[in-house]
């Protein structure tokens, strides 16, 4: 059952990130430009998933820093499969796709991956477990 618990909290940070791209293209990069937008993207998109982590930790009823990381890795795990086929069922080469793991303009794309590596860890911390 944690599982799919889990797998529902994941959707659900899928769902944050979309509108938090369409955020990003629609109001920041008009407004900002790229480097700022992208980097106030990721920022938004972190405190988005570690909220999320923080407000479901109850229900996702894990106990055990052991189940935490697991649960983190597997959003992270999960994030780069819908990552490289959702990229490659667009057509992008691997180079592009690549290209996000680094920090060329702005892009903290990195960072956010490991933001959602430790959200659960980080949000039972928090909540003082």
């Amino acid at each position: 059952m944690t599982i799919l618990k889990a797998l529902a909290i994941w959707v659900g940070i899928l769902v944050l990130a979309v509108l938090n791209g369409v955020l990003r293209e629609a109001v920041l990069f008009p407004a900002m430009g790229t480097r700022i937008a992208m980097v106030l993207s990721g920022v938004i998109l972190s405190a988005l998933i570690l909220a999320m982590a923080y407000l479901m930790l109850p229900w996702l009823s894990v106990s055990g820093w052991v189940e935490l990381v697991g649960v983190g890795l597997g959003w992270l795990a999960l994030t780069l499969v819908f990552e490289f086929s959702f990229g490659l069922w667009q057509g992008k080469s691997w180079p592009t796709m690549l290209e996000a793991y680094t920090f060329k303009d702005g892009n903290i794309w990195p960072i956010v991956l490991l933001v959602i590596a430790l959200a659960p860890y980080l949000a039972a911390k928090v909540r003082g477990w």
